[in-house]
């Protein structure tokens, strides 16, 4: 049975919520997950390896049309390193198609910047009404009007694209 997943507000004491004021969009997603064991590193790099083919294959049609107006290739979700364990990656590492910004037990924090716009994702343990889960929470600050015509077509994608990779935790 699949875990209920529900968009919820960015965790108020989590690292991530400090690049909340400003954000042009940012989301948030969260599930039920009994996390006792696992750090928030290894629920990141367990969840991204799993990302469903269909995600890749946007991101592959992403990145061929971003190209042409000077967007980065970011590379697939998957684009993991499985012979690295999740204890081994320190801040400034890359770990698929972002850059380690944040780690802590309970939460990292990815990002990928670019002259257009930053985005930070983080995966976070969450205690919820007395119960262990998850959150993945997005924040994007734009810099510019591209940035902006991104987020158009990125922004409603992301909606569906967040909780499809969070259910393969």
């Amino acid at each position: 049975m699949k875990s209920k997943i529900t968009e919820t507000a960015v965790p108020a004491h989590s690292k991530i919520a400090e690049d909340l004021p400003g954000a042009y969009f940012y989301d948030c997603y969260q599930m039920p997950f009994d996390h006792t064991e696992l750090s928030a590193m290894q629920i990141y790099m367990d969840t991204f390896a799993r990302t469903p083919a269909w995600v890749n294959a946007l991101m592959g049609v992403r990145n061929r049309v971003v190209g042409l107006f000077g967007l980065k290739n970011l590379g697939g979700m998957k684009a993991l390193n499985k012979n690295k364990p999740a204890e081994a990656y320190q801040v400034g590492d890359r770990a698929g198609i972002f850059s380690l910004v944040y780690k802590s037990d309970e939460e990292v924090i990815f990002c990928d910047s670019d002259k257009h716009l930053d985005v930070k994702v983080s995966v976070s343990k969450q205690i919820r009404d007395g119960q262990p889960g998850i959150a993945v929470t997005t924040i994007v600050h734009v810099h510019n009007n591209l940035g902006r015509a991104y987020m158009l077509f990125v922004g409603p994608a992301h909606k569906v694209i967040a909780p499809a990779v969070l259910s393969r935790a």
